[in-house]
């Protein structure tokens, strides 16, 4: 999902490009470590481990203490997603600097080992089998997208490593009856459409949109790809998952469009929105670039709907490029700024306002829903790890899966507990909308203090 804030049916289809993905997973994971170790595409790692694995304690099967945590990670530094792999980084190396400034983990500093998948599925396979079985690094977290969480936790799995995931949500991944993965947002992607269309409920039920100016229609465009796909079909619903998110919203979807990765005819499309009529544009997208190119076109065309959500749409890059194009568009989110959750790290407290704090300071920019989203996957890793007393990954399983409403993992994202399938359990998407240049937060009302009341309707011929 996107760098500050985030549809064509999958159901049980999965399409070519993914079963091919699947089948070299399968394939990486049965060839084992000489794979990996002959894998010669791999970009080095941005940071160095040691030339050595870790010596082991026969004694205790635990490292031994002089020795580094080490972390492996592939993430999409380059490539189509490397907006976000990159966001995951800095994500992660504050959280490894903020736990070695408390005296590390267990005692021993934590070190990540981080390397460039190029956005490619192939090569973050091959790099994890490697974290595993060469370079024998400790904890793994796990890279951007569903694309290439799919078949890396195959990997994962395998070994019988804990697979944390800060982005990664298509259901068809946590219904494979895997016992290491942990999701690290809200949701599955098919849930993902609920948040935008139950912040335009909200605010008809308490009088913002009056009765007679509610959407009456929708427009459905989504690029081809793994996780937008999920978003799309629960939007628009399917046997197994009921009637979709656009039917409850007592709303007509008039076009349904999918277009491919590396799409271009952007007027295109546009004309093509304009002349359904339809009130509200649901956009499900895979970067922020194309969000962008969109509404370009949106204002060439002069479409004004009464309300757009795009799903990646909340990066500060998105408003920046825009101007005032970018006002009153929607976005659905894993996390805010103006949200107060508590989290923990090295035992304290460390909430979601220090975090932002250390963030500026460190990077001197304002982090966005990807970097937290890194972050929380090491802060809950890091509780784990704290809280079994070992970096045995069973033990540290075993842990998470423990987890209860009352004794949950404390996050910058706030506190998640999991179900059997390693999905959170009672979390809602936060809902974020542009408004003058801000990315104020407007949905759920009740549950927090900061919220803003929804713009509604919009203009985007400005």
């Amino acid at each position: 999902m996107s760098r500050t804030i985030y549809g064509v049916l999958l159901g049980a289809r999965v399409t070519k490009r993914i079963a091919l993905t699947l089948a070299l997973a399968l394939v990486v994971v049965a060839c084992g470590s000489d794979d990996a170790g002959e894998e010669t595409t791999t970009a080095p790692p941005t940071t160095t481990a040691p030339s050595e694995p870790s010596t082991t304690d026969s004694a205790e099967g635990e490292v031994s203490s002089d020795e580094p945590i080490r972390v492996g990670t592939s993430l999409t530094l380059t490539g189509i997603f490397a907006e976000f792999g990159s966001a995951n980084q800095d994500g992660y190396q504050l959280c490894a600097d903020e736990v070695n400034a408390r005296g590390g983990l267990l005692d021993r500093p934590l070190e990540l080992v981080i390397e460039d998948n190029r956005s490619d599925t192939e090569i973050a396979v091959s790099q994890y089998e490697r974290f595993i079985n060469v370079d024998r690094v400790d904890l793994l977290f796990g890279p951007f997208s569903s694309l290439l969480y799919f078949p890396t936790s195959s990997v994962a799995e395998q070994a019988g490593m804990v697979f944390p995931a800060p982005a990664g949500g298509a259901l068809d991944i946590w219904e494979r009856g895997y016992e290491n993965i942990f999701y690290f947002q809200q949701n599955a992607g098919e849930f993902v459409g609920e948040a935008p269309l139950n912040a335009l409920k909200h605010y008809r039920d308490i009088g913002v949109i009056s009765p007679e100016d509610y959407p009456t229609t929708a427009a459905i465009v989504a690029v081809d790809d793994f996780f937008v796909n999920a978003l799309v079909r629960g939007l628009v619903g399917d046997a197994d998952i009921g009637p979709g998110a656009v039917a409850d919203a007592e709303i007509e979807i008039v076009l349904n469009e999918t277009f491919p990765i590396g799409f271009s005819e952007w007027l295109s499309l546009a004309n093509q929105i304009a002349a359904s009529g339809a009130d509200v544009l649901l956009g499900g997208l895979t970067t922020g670039d194309e969000g962008i190119e969109l509404m370009r076109a949106l204002a060439t065309v002069g479409y004004s709907p009464k309300a757009i959500y795009l799903s990646e749409a909340a990066a500060l890059e998105f408003a920046d490029n825009l101007g005032e194009l970018a006002n009153g568009v929607i976005a659905h989110t894993s996390w805010h700024p103006d949200v107060a959750f508590e989290g923990i790290l090295g035992g304290e407290a460390f909430t979601n306002q220090d975090f932002f704090q250390r963030f500026q300071e460190t990077f001197d920019r304002e982090p966005g829903e990807n970097e937290a989203q890194a972050f929380a996957v090491c802060q809950g890793i890091e509780q784990a790890v704290r809280g079994a007393g070992t970096v045995d990954n069973s033990a540290i399983r075993d842990w998470l899966r423990a987890r209860t409403a009352n004794d949950p993992v404390r996050t910058v994202m706030g506190d998640f507990y999991w179900d059997e399938r390693g999905l959170p359990v009672d979390r809602d998407f936060l809902v974020g909308q542009w408004q003058d240049g801000r990315l104020n937060f407007v949905f759920p009302a009740e549950e927090f203090e900061n919220v803003v009341d929804l713009m509604y309707p919009i203009a985007t011929d400005e």
